[in-house]
């Protein structure tokens, strides 16, 4: 095991060879059956290393900057800064999150398209200056109350594939740019350069293309108003496949080569952020109630699968939307839940639903799945659960935020010091035996 500061509430297992995530899961379980049975994470925070290897591999030189927002536990704030990654904060307590990080202002941004003015005031004696801005009345109110910020104008992306532009809350478009811009020389407001974000749902990465060339258009147009801009942010979208990744690179290099060559000074960044934590949490709930119903109206299609006889399950776990499954309430969940308990292969499955701990009717996880059937008491493990989901959590209910134990393999642990960590950094770590050999309270410390 290892720590990263002194004064840090977590500490991480050092696996052995051989150990893997499942050993993990199958010993906090075991150890969760006889203490309480709550809700917790592993994280394997050696999959942060394996990823920040592969941007570099594919997408150097663009640097990354982490949306904390994504995921904001210490450990994988620690590891991401140890890596030399910059972040993207959205609210004063993520900045100062990072800050606490040691993490110089240059590499921090703030994003939060809405800021509240005490918010941009606190970045402005942070010396955070680099902020986003895709209207005049917020770039009036970052004048007031930050007047050495540095703007990254937000332009909106459009989808080839439809007749109109997509739905986007936030973005600006080419023709307001120019009135912002007259806008920031009123102000005395300096603009530095331009971001642009492209959904991980969009399927087309021709968007990327007319993304750019809108961005070269607002740098030449920065030209004519005297701005020297210097930053163009892709933003994120990026979805943690290494497929998609180079699919992206191979579409947005030429561009790139062509309007923002080496030569011409402009530092290209992105914002990824599932991209680094999605794979590398998984949740384990318990069971804490169940109904069974025969005459369940089901979802259209299911009713003429099952016999007439055939009992429904409805299951209730200890964690739900107002938690863990947050993202629920906007996005359709990205992963299925799989059953920790050994089952028979020829075992019957029956149609079943999941729902959190609120008995509210908002609160449902999975509309619809086959399992075999369970107990209260069960364990279900959900994977790719460390995007969106371990940020500030609502107290709905006296709810339990789950625990959540960091592991790591000795051989991640030497390609992160391969990948530079210097002697400073590394003496702010220390190792123990192996925690697959220890008691629970020996083999973690956990961050609630």
């Amino acid at each position: 095991m290892k720590g990263f500061l002194e004064d840090a509430n977590y500490s991480i297992g050092l696996l052995d060879e051989g150990a893997t995530l499942a050993d993990v899961i199958d010993n906090c379980i075991y150890e969760h059956t006889h203490t309480g049975k709550r809700a917790f994470y592993v994280g394997d925070l050696g999959k942060l290393v394996k990823k920040n290897i592969q941007w570099q591999n594919v997408m150097a030189p663009i640097k990354p900057f982490y949306p904390v927002k994504c995921n904001s536990t210490p450990g994988v704030l620690e590891i991401l800064g140890t890596l030399g990654i910059g972040f993207a904060c959205s609210s004063k307590s993520e900045m100062a999150l990072v800050q606490d990080l040691g993490i110089s202002p240059e590499n921090i941004i703030y994003t939060n398209p809405c800021k509240q003015a005490s918010q941009i005031k606190y970045a402005a004696k942070a010396g955070i200056n680099i902020m986003t801005c895709d209207n005049d009345i917020e770039l009036k109110k970052i004048a007031r109350s930050h007047p050495n910020a540095k703007l990254l104008l937000h332009i909106a992306t459009e989808d080839i594939t439809a007749d109109e532009e997509m739905n986007m809350k936030f973005g600006t478009t080419l023709k307001n740019c120019r009135h912002l811009m007259e806008c920031a020389k009123e102000f005395g407001i300096q603009i530095v350069g331009v971001k642009f974000h492209v959904s991980n749902t969009c399927k087309e990465l021709q968007t990327y293309i007319h993304a750019i060339s809108d961005a070269r258009c607002v740098f030449d147009m920065a030209e004519e108003f005297g701005f020297k801009m210097d930053i163009l942010d892709i933003g994120g979208g990026f979805t943690g496949s290494e497929l998609q990744l180079e699919e992206v690179n191979h579409v947005i290099r030429p561009l790139l080569d062509i309007y923002f060559p080496k030569e011409s000074g402009v530092n290209v960044i992105a914002e990824p952020g599932c991209y680094y934590v999605s794979s590398a949490f998984t949740l384990a709930v318990n069971i804490i109630a169940k109904k069974t119903e025969c005459d369940k109206l089901l979802p259209s299609g299911v009713e003429q699968a099952r016999n007439d006889d055939e009992p429904v399950f409805t299951y209730y776990i200890n964690d739900g939307v107002y938690g863990s499954f947050a993202s629920k309430l906007s996005e359709k969940l990205n992963t299925i839940p799989e059953v920790h308990k050994k089952y028979k292969e020829d075992e019957p499955l029956f149609t079943s639903s999941l729902w959190g701990p609120s008995c509210d009717e908002l609160d449902q996880i999975v509309e619809n799945c086959l399992l075999p059937e369970l107990s209260v008491g069960d364990w279900l493990i959900f994977d790719n659960m460390g995007s969106g989901t371990l940020g500030e959590q609502s107290t709905f209910n006296d709810y339990q935020r789950p625990l959540i134990y960091y592991m790591m393999s000795f051989s991640d642990w030497d390609e992160m010091q391969d990948a530079g960590i210097t002697s400073d950094t590394m003496k702010n770590f220390f190792f123990v035996p192996s925690c697959i050999q220890l008691s629970s309270e020996d083999r973690f410390s956990t961050a609630a």
